[in-house]
C-alpha cells in the first residue's frame, strides 16, 4: 500500500496537497535514468549547459509572486523575507555562474619541470561526479535545494533531489520549473519522504552526496555514505556569534542584531544565536536592544517583520533553552509568547556559556548577549563552541576588526554587516567543527561538485628516460650527480664540473664511453 504525506500549510495550518511517497524500489529506477541523464548532459559544454539553465531567470520573475505564496505557506515567511532571502541569492547565484562558470571549469596547464619531464605538458581537467543526490532543508527550501541544484548541473552532473517532508509544495514547484526548460530528459528528479527515503537514495548509490540540515542527521548521512563509499558535503547548523566593540556605529549595530536574530524568525543556520558586547557599552546596548525588540511587528500584516515557526516541534528546543537560561540566572526582555505559530522576539542578558542558550543550536527568535572585557576574551568565548559557520566583528576600527575576524574559527565572516555575506555569489560558503565540511557558493563552490584529473602528455623522441630499467651502479652514481646538480650547494656551473669530475673517475668501472653517456646525460636533462 502506498504511503502518503499531506503537507501543511504554516499559515492557516490546513492541508495543502497529499503526496506519495516514492516506493523503495523506484528509487532505484530514478537512479538508473539519472545515470542515462548523466551521459547526455555531461557531453555539453559548460556554456551549453549555463545557456540552458538561464532560461530559469525569465521564468521565475514572470512568476514570482506565485513562488512568492508557494514558499510562504511552506516556511510560514512574510513575503519580503521570501523575495530577499529565498529567491534574490538564487538570481544573484545563477548570474554568477553565468559569467565564470566556464572560466572556472576550464582545463588548467600546469607548467612542467623540463629536466625530469623533457618535452612533456600537463594539466588538470575537472570532471562531474555523475548522479548528485541534493537532500535539503524545510527553513529555506527553496534557495538550500535549488542553489545546489543548479550548481550540480553547471557542474554536468545529473541530479536526484529530496525535499524535506515539510517543503514538498517547493519541491513540486522546482519539478515544475524545470519543466519548462529544454533539458535533457531525467537530468533533475525527485524522490519524495522522510528520512527512510534519504537513506534508500544513498543506498541507491549516487556519486557524490550534498546534504543542508542537522548534525544529527548529517552524521547519519556520513555514515551511510562511507559504507559505498561515497564523497559528501554537510552543511550543517551554527551557533553563530557577532561581536560589539564599544566604538562601533551603535544605530546600525542594534539594527542588524534585530536583523541577524530575528529574521526567518531566527530559523536561519547563520542567524545571530551569541552576541558578544563589550563592556563599555554593554549596558547601553541592551537598553535599546530590548527596546528596538519590542517594536519588531509579528505576523503577515502589509508590515510584519517576523512571520511564523515553520513546525511548531521546535518551539520545544527554544522552551528547554529560554528556560534553562532562566534558571541559571539570566534575564529576559519577556516571556515566551507563542500566538498560534507566532513566536515574540526575545533578548536575554547577563547569560553565561554554562548555558544551553549559548551552545546547542536554538534555532528561533531568541538572542543571548554576553559581556566581555578583552580581545583575547571574547575571541576564546567565540571559539569555544562545537560549531563553527558564520560571525560577525563590529567596530569603525575597521584592522582590528579583520585581525579579530580572522582568528575566529568560522567558514565565513564580515565585519559590520550581517548574513548577508554568505549571500555574495563569488565567495565560498561552508562550516568548520560541527558545522560540516565541503563548500558551496563561488568557483570553490562549483568545483565542489567535480572532481580533478591530472594528465600529463610526453613527446620525447628518446627510446628510454633516465629513470627506466636497467639499473646499474654507473646509473646510481649518474643519479647522484644528478641530485647534486639540481639540488646541491655551490654555483650552478661548478657543480655541473664537480660531478662531471665524479663521472671521469667512475669510468675505470664501466665499459660505456662515460664522455658519450655524459653528452647524452646532459642533452636530456639540461
Amino acid at each position: 500500500m502506498s504511503q502518503e504525506i499531506t503537507a501543511i500549510s504554516a499559515l492557516t495550518e490546513q492541508a495543502v496537497k497529499t503526496y506519495f511517497v516514492t516506493p523503495q524500489g523506484d528509487v532505484d529506477k530514478v537512479m538508473t535514468k539519472a545515470r542515462a541523464a548523466f551521459t547526455v548532459w555531461e557531453a555539453l559544454t559548460v556554456d551549453q549547459r549555463v545557456k540552458h539553465l538561464i532560461q530559469l531567470e525569465a521564468i521565475i520573475l514572470a512568476e514570482v509572486d506565485a513562488i512568492v505564496d508557494v514558499i510562504m505557506a511552506a516556511t510560514g515567511k512574510v513575503k519580503t523575507e521570501v523575495l530577499l532571502g529565498e529567491i534574490y541569492p538564487v538570481l544573484t547565484q545563477l548570474r554568477y555562474y553565468q559569467k565564470q562558470a566556464a572560466s572556472i571549469l576550464a582545463t588548467v596547464p600546469v607548467s612542467t619541470p623540463p629536466v625530469l619531464f623533457p618535452k612533456s605538458t600537463a594539466q588538470i581537467i575537472r570532471k562531474p561526479y555523475g548522479v548528485a543526490a541534493i537532500i535539503s532543508p524545510w527553513n529555506f527550501p527553496f534557495q538550500l535545494t535549488l542553489t545546489p541544484i543548479l550548481t550540480a548541473l553547471i557542474s554536468g552532473n545529473s541530479v536526484i533531489f529530496k525535499m524535506s517532508e515539510l517543503s514538498l509544495p517547493v519541491g513540486e514547484l522546482l519539478i515544475d520549473l524545470f519543466s519548462k526548460l529544454s533539458l535533457p530528459d531525467n537530468v533533475v528528479q525527485q524522490v519524495v519522504g522522510c528520512a527512510e527515503t534519504g537513506q534508500q537514495l544513498i543506498a541507491a548509490r549516487p556519486d557524490i552526496v550534498f546534504f543542508t540540515g542537522s548534525v544529527e542527521t548529517g552524521r547519519a548521512i556520513m555514515s551511510s555514505a562511507a559504507q559505498h563509499p561515497i564523497p559528501v558535503i554537510l552543511e550543517l547548523g551554527g551557533k553563530d556569534a557577532m561581536i560589539v566593540f564599544a566604538d562601533a556605529n551603535h544605530t546600525r549595530t542594534i539594527n542588524a542584531a534585530l536583523f541577524g536574530a530575528f529574521s526567518n524568525s531566527g530559523q536561519v543556520c547563520v542567524s545571530v544565536e551569541r552576541c558578544y558586547v563589550e563592556a563599555a557599552c554593554y549596558q547601553d546596548f541592551i537598553h535599546q536592544l530590548t527596546e528596538a525588540a519590542h517594536n519588531l511587528k509579528v505576523g503577515h500584516g502589509c508590515s510584519g517583520d517576523l512571520g511564523c515557526l515553520t513546525t511548531l516541534k521546535q518551539f520545544a528546543v527554544i522552551e528547554a533553552h529560554y528556560n534553562d537560561a532562566l534558571a541559571k540566572g539570566a534575564k529576559a526582555s519577556g516571556p515566551l509568547q507563542l500566538e498560534g505559530r507566532y513566536l515574540h522576539p526575545v533578548v536575554l542578558w547577563d547569560v553565561t556559556h554554562e548555558m544551553l542558550i549559548m551552545q546547542a543550536e536554538t534555532f528561533g527568535p531568541v538572542l543571548p548577549v554576553l559581556k566581555f572585557t578583552s580581545v583575547a576574551e571574547v575571541i576564546d568565548l567565540v571559539n569555544d563552541s562545537d560549531f563553527g559557520l558564520n560571525a560577525s566583528v563590529w567596530s569603525q576600527d575597521i584592522a582590528k576588526a579583520e585581525q579579530v575576524a580572522k582568528r575566529l574559527q568560522v567558514g565565513s565572516w564580515a565585519v559590520n554587516d550581517v548574513i548577508k555575506n554568505i549571500g555574495h555569489p563569488g565567495l565560498p560558503f561552508g562550516g568548520v567543527k560541527n558545522s560540516g565540511f565541503g563548500r558551496y557558493h563561488g568557483a570553490e563552490g562549483l568545483r565542489s561538485f567535480t572532481y580533478t584529473v591530472a594528465g600529463m602528455t610526453s613527446q620525447s623522441v628518446y627510446e628510454s628516460e633516465p629513470n627506466w630499467f636497467p639499473y646499474s651502479d654507473q646509473r646510481y652514481i649518474e643519479m647522484l650527480a644528478f641530485f647534486d646538480v639540481m639540488f646541491g650547494q655551490g654555483r650552478f656551473f661548478y657543480r655541473i664540473k664537480r660531478n662531471w669530475q665524479t663521472l671521469q673517475a667512475f669510468k675505470q668501472y664501466s665499459s660505456l664511453n662515460l664522455a658519450q653517456h655524459w653528452h647524452n646525460f646532459k642533452i636530456k636533462f639540461f
